[in-house]
């Protein structure tokens, strides 16, 4: 056993030896970390932020643009101020933005840069240009904002801010980095993925003074930014700018979609803001001073705003009845106002004039027959049996849940089942006469200006409709768009139940909204007043035009202008002749809606 003593020393002195030459020609050879953390006082990395993507209106038209920003940026390790007034004069900054910047630049990293004065304007970068070689430890950053050349469609556009801490966090992909802009709202953030491009990297010698002596290695290591992909949304520009000129001023929103497409042509919420106001250096406060406005202009109406359907509801209580056997043209009720109020108009009605005249008690009786079909001997279980089956019809309409619209932030609405009046009455403890209100739209049901223009994209499409989106093309290609908004949905009622619904809704605006009548262009529409116990009534219209070959359907919201043949029936009228014909041949109308005097 002695004598193996040497050979045992000797293979472990040999192996030892193996292991410091394999690790020395790792760190020399295959990793240059050591080489890197050796040149850092002369080496800069400098990330090249890529344009974002474009954003262009169905037509063409530029919607949302890039304009050049600089960042300046602080190397803690290599910063030195001798004359801080100086430097404060020289850079329009206070003592206390430069100690609460540099001391939170040093503690995330002493070698890594960070912001010290975000988003100068190219104006204050030619002023400061000339005075950063003489402080070491500084060098610019060219990153973009967006900009807008009409100040129109800000909820659907959306907007881009800095990134924040639980963004990061949730970045599994290691793309973003603190100072980073990220989408935040509308198609920003819908299409992150597409509209931010891919970060580059260039590497740059400086000297001791900071001061730039060209490329590291003449660019061997720089890796070129690729620009953003650029979108083609469905917005018509010319309509969205003439809709929020008709919705200066007011409280609701808008909607028009092309109903064989589902592309949303126009989305107005009021009111709205400038979307120039939210990029730049005041961002934060002016995001501040828009979030406390009590007329709550960054709320996105046209997707999150959820009121009672009102009468536009009794179409889809007809077609529901129509398809069941329940109703058919010739199904006669007499205008019963001891069952619900009513305002006058021949009686009894068929159908046709049910939708004409907008009669309540008809559907009062018609709704009845939908939910107690004698399924059961006793009445509160018969009720629940019936409405859970309507309830199921409702929600292929679209409505009860949300659409899928390529926008964060939309709501569902609600079509109430028997769970609800359980919880409020308890079980077997309610019946038909609770529940009537659902017959003319009103109680528990409810719905957002979206899915209210959706509607009237079915009842133009004669039983389908196509998710309701922002987006046309994927750099220039239609094929790109998500597969989700190319797949009809049908709502389970054939398509000629719907011929005689659309005469009757052409034939209503002679009954309850002359003002939408457009002479040589015929209109199916419905009005709609939705109660509102804070104040007056909600004015509400859906439409669609031509009615025998739609191009259009739209739904409007005139928020406590009372009946929907006032605000809303004129907005929506002059809505459509703008589209279809391009010019407004009733400038009475438009002065009239301009006004806003629609409750006198």
């Amino acid at each position: 056993m002695n004598d193996q003593r040497p050979v045992v020393v000797i293979i472990l002195i040999l192996l030892v030896g193996f292991v410091l030459l394999t690790k020395l020609f790792s760190i020399q050879v295959l990793d240059d970390s050591f080489m890197k953390r050796a040149e850092r006082n002369a080496v800069q990395r400098v990330v090249d932020h890529p344009y974002r993507g474009l954003i262009y209106d169905r037509n063409g038209k530029l919607l949302v643009y890039n304009n050049p920003i600089f960042d300046l940026m602080v190397v803690p390790k290599e910063f030195n101020v001798e004359d801080t007034t100086r430097f404060l004069n020289l850079f329009g900054i206070t003592k206390e933005h430069l100690i609460e910047k540099y001391t939170a630049a040093k503690k995330y990293s002493s070698v890594k840069p960070s912001p010290l004065i975000k988003q100068i304007s190219t104006t204050d970068f030619a002023k400061m240009q000339d005075f950063l070689i003489d402080y070491p430890g500084l060098f610019i950053m060219t990153r973009s904002v967006r900009s807008y050349p009409e100040p129109i469609a800000a909820h659907a556009l959306g907007y881009i801010g800095e990134i924040n801490a639980r963004q990061l966090e949730r970045d599994s992909a290691h793309y973003y980095s603190q100072g980073d802009y990220v989408g935040l709202s509308g198609m920003e953030r819908f299409y992150e993925d597409d509209l931010r491009g891919e970060k580059g990297v260039k590497y740059k010698m400086v000297n001791v003074r900071g001061i730039d002596k060209g490329p590291f290695k003449d660019g061997e290591y720089d890796t070129a930014s690729v620009a953003g992909i650029n979108l083609t949304s469905t917005i018509d520009r010319e309509l969205q700018l003439y809709g929020e000129m008709l919705m200066q001023g007011k409280t609701g929103s808008v909607v028009a979609i092309e109903p064989k497409s589902g592309e949303i042509l126009a989305m107005i919420s009021a009111p709205f803001y400038d979307p120039n106001d939210l990029t730049g250096s005041e961002f934060g406060k002016t995001y501040t001073r828009l979030n406390k406005d009590p007329q709550k202009p960054l709320f996105n109406r046209p997707i999150m705003a959820m009121y009672p359907p009102g009468s536009i509801f009794k179409i889809v209580q007809s077609l529901i009845g129509l398809q069941d056997g329940i109703l058919t043209p010739e199904t006669t009720f007499a205008c019963n106002k001891s069952l619900v109020a009513c305002h006058n108009h021949p009686s009894p009605v068929n159908l046709f004039g049910a939708i004409r005249n907008s009669c309540n008690p008809y559907y009062h009786q018609a709704f009845r027959r939908m939910i107690n079909r004698e399924v059961s001997s006793n009445t509160f279980k018969d009720t629940e049996i019936g409405l859970d089956d309507w309830r199921e019809k409702v929600l292929k309409f679209g409505l009860g849940g949300r659409l899928g619209v390529d926008i964060v932030g939309e709501k569902g609405g609600d079509v109430p089942s028997s769970r609800l009046y359980d919880k409020f009455y308890g079980e077997g403890r309610w019946k038909y006469s609770t529940i009537y209100s659902l017959s003319i739209g009103q109680g528990e049901l409810q719905v957002t200006p979206l899915q209210m223009a959706n509607l009237a994209a079915v009842f133009a499409n004669k039983g389908y409709y196509y998710t309701p989106h922002l987006i046309k093309a994927v750099d220039g290609d239609p094929s790109q768009i998500p597969a989700q908004y190319r797949v009809k949905n049908e709502v389970g009622v054939d398509a000629h139940h719907f011929d005689m619904v659309q005469d009757a809704m052409a034939e209503a605006l002679y009954g309850t909204a002359t003002r939408a009548i457009i002479k040589d262009l015929v209109i199916a529409g419905k009005t709609g007043t939705a109660q509102n116990p804070h104040g007056e009534d909600h004015s509400v219209f859906v439409a669609f035009a031509p009615k025998d070959d739609p191009k259009i359907a739209i739904a409007v919201y005139v928020e406590n202008a009372g009946w929907g043949g006032r605000a809303a029936a004129s907005t929506a009228s002059l809505m459509i002749e703008k589209y279809i014909k391009g010019d407004i041949t009733r400038p009475e109308l438009q002065d009239y809606v301009l006004a806003g005097n629609f409750i006198y």
